[in-house]
């Protein structure tokens, strides 16, 4: 009862020393453990963050298959026209005993 009502003064000191001591170990403990809980917890975000790039990156490139993939059609379009004309000429080029001159005079 003494160290609480300050009858012995260097009692009362050392009380008060031993309480702010275990009340530091244990907020030093506690902080300790939050450093290594944010620590954990930035190398996981770190992962996600990484993964997320990723993600970005291919969605990025998805959009460009996709204009990629009307240039091809458009070029499969102009193809088979080329075909066709191609296949008019060879057609006229067989039937026609005076080719390529007629070609020259239609004009």
């Amino acid at each position: 009862m003494g160290l609480i009502h300050g009858t012995n003064p260097i009692a009362s000191w050392w009380f008060a020393i031993i309480i702010v001591a275990v009340v530091t170990v244990v907020v030093a403990v506690l902080l300790i453990q939050i450093i290594r809980t944010a620590a954990a917890i930035d190398e996981e975000v770190a992962t996600v963050w990484a993964n997320g790039q990723r993600v970005a990156n291919n969605t990025i490139h998805i959009a460009v298959l996709y204009r990629t993939h009307e240039y091809v059609q458009g070029i499969l379009g102009r193809a088979g026209r080329i075909l066709g004309s191609a296949e008019a000429i060879r057609d006229h080029a067989q039937d026609c005993p005076s080719c390529p001159k007629c070609i020259w005079h239609r004009g």
